[in-house]
């Protein structure tokens, strides 16, 4: 790749919305990545919308009871995620069968889920050997770099 085609990639990736983009050929390696920017959110519409304090607490108390109980259900799930950034998809082609549904039996290098990314069709593979216990994505839905796809019950 030369320096013209890195200068593309770069206006390209400031113009989208891309967090990142890697792109390997027999000459190396490029990675891009937007700069990250802080997003200060004012609390002050949060205050002046609760009319009575006394409800907060109550409605605080439920979330933080039922958020442990949810992390221990899952203590033991291994996450599939992302290796990149595209169009998930389920199927290899539309009429095939489903690569991965809930309860399907996967092995380390079974193909679970198809990314695209700039026109080019990945295959992701379960890097352990276990039970889909839940699908986390869309079918032809965008995922992003690192995002859960699948939770994975150990064998």
């Amino acid at each position: 790749m030369d320096l013209k085609q890195i200068h593309d990639l770069i206006k390209v990736v400031n113009k989208s919305n891309i967090g990142e983009i890697s792109i390997e050929d027999k000459d190396g390696k490029v990675t891009i990545k937007q700069k990250e920017e802080r997003v200060t959110v004012s609390s002050a519409p949060v205050y002046a919308a609760a009319p009575a304090p006394a409800p907060a607490p109550v409605a605080a108390a439920a979330p933080v009871s039922a958020a442990p109980v949810a992390a221990a259900a899952t203590d033991n799930l291994v996450t599939i995620k992302s290796p990149m950034i595209g169009t998930f998809y389920r199927r290899a082609a539309p009429d095939k069968p489903l690569l991965a549904e809930e309860g399907t039996e996967v092995s380390q290098g079974k193909v679970v889920c198809i990314i695209e990314a700039m026109k080019l069709f990945n295959e992701i593979e379960s890097e352990v050997k276990g039970t889909i216990v839940k699908v986390l994505v869309e079918d032809a839905s965008p995922v992003e770099f690192d995002q859960p796809l699948f939770l994975v019950q150990p064998a």
